[in-house]
């Protein structure tokens, strides 16, 4: 019987291991094909910059169009727009501090050393970001070095420098853009379906007293957090292009719904952890575990599996709403049976959870307090 058992579980172990292959290896694949659509983005941006800096303006040193093109559409996946205006603005910002400085000190060591600083400081004192003040520094460090041996370099780097942003910003949101809801499925599907899996391995730890289970199941929670910053990251981005894309105009009203909704995921998933943590207290302290409570949590899964089913389907997500109840109800019925204190605080963290992914599928905050107080009283 104890070999039985064994093998059971070493096949349990090797399908496990080979689902996760599965997933790393499909996520893997869809980030691939994203990159690779963002490196042609950038290929032709370069292109089009080279062409009308050089043919179109007569620019015979078109070197930095290109490569402000680059920067625009490799600078990240979101905010690529206001990192084209940091670009701009970092390259006249390093002009100006040079020009003026080289006029005053001339050139030299300390002289690179002093405009650099300044020009730095500068955008430190417009609230620049990272980009912005690594622009502004490295124009002013091309200003001064090169000013002596290339005068007249101000004017045609900042035409470059609009040239270069303009056409990142033309092949991304008007030539290339990327496709907001496959952007957005690639990302989400992923970390959903990790936040359903692992309440529904969460429900089972409860169910049969394993602690090791439970407790397996809220580190691998907590090493979510990477996919959860993509989501958000990729929810910004995909809402960029369908406001400033006109071909993407019509993905709007999808798009807005998953970003509303995704801050609310969030915090359900980061209020869940809460609950799997008191869950492994629960079962270690040997706590009455009532079968409606296991119940709630799993229900608590399916409703993101839900959730996003009908988010993509362009669906009002309404059997995730009732789902979510569902998981509310039966954790009311556990809590008129006989629980223990942190069987207590699961039911509680159970509520607050429902509550976010409430609001996730567009319900109002009061209405959705009001839902959950409803079914909690059954």
């Amino acid at each position: 019987m104890k070999l039985t058992a064994g093998a059971t579980g070493t096949r349990t172990a090797a399908g496990n291991l080979r689902a996760r292959v599965a997933r790393a290896g499909r996520q893997s694949g869809q980030r691939i094909r994203l990159y690779l659509v963002v490196a042609l983005q950038a290929g032709l941006a370069a292109a089009l910059a080279w062409l009308v800096a050089r043919e179109l303006l007569g620019n015979p040193e078109p070197t930095f169009a290109p490569a402000a093109a680059v920067g625009v559409i490799a600078a990240s996946l979101g905010k690529r727009a206001p990192r084209a205006l940091e670009l701009v603005v970092g390259v006249v910002l390093g002009i100006g501090v040079g020009d003026l400085l080289i006029s005053l000190f001339g050139t030299g060591p300390w002289q690179t050393g002093v405009i650099v600083f300044l020009a730095i400081a500068a955008s430190v004192l417009v609230r620049g970001t990272g980009a912005l003040m690594t622009q502004a520094g490295g124009t002013a460090v091309l200003v001064a070095t090169l000013t002596p041996t290339a005068p007249d370099l101000e004017l045609p780097r900042t035409v470059n420098a609009l040239v270069g942003g303009v056409a990142g910003l033309f092949v991304m949101l008007v030539l290339l853009p990327l496709n907001p809801m496959r952007m957005v499925r690639r990302s989400a599907e992923p970390a959903l379906d990790l936040f359903a899996r692992e309440m529904t391995a969460s429900a089972q730890a409860l169910a049969e007293a394993d602690w090791d289970g439970a407790r397996a199941v809220l580190d691998r929670m907590r090493d979510a957090d990477p996919q959860l910053r993509q989501l958000v990251a990729v929810t910004t981005a995909a809402d960029e292009v369908v406001r400033l894309s006109p071909v993407r105009w019509r993905r709007r009203r999808a798009i807005a719904a998953y970003r509303r909704g995704v801050t609310h995921m969030e915090r359900a998933f980061r209020n869940s952890r809460g609950l799997v943590r008191r869950i492994g207290t629960a079962v270690r302290d040997e706590e009455p575990v009532p079968a409606a409570l296991p119940a709630a949590v799993e229900h608590l899964g399916e409703s993101v599996r839900l959730l996003h089913r009908e988010f993509v389907a362009g669906q009002e997500p309404v059997q995730a709403r009732e789902r979510v109840l569902h998981a509310v109800r039966e954790a009311g019925v556990a809590c008129r049976q006989d629980l223990g204190f942190s069987g207590t605080i699961v039911v509680s963290q159970l509520r607050t959870a429902a509550n976010d992914l409430l609001r996730a599928t567009g319900v109002p905050r009061d209405e959705a307090r009001r839902l959950v107080r409803e079914a909690a009283a059954g």
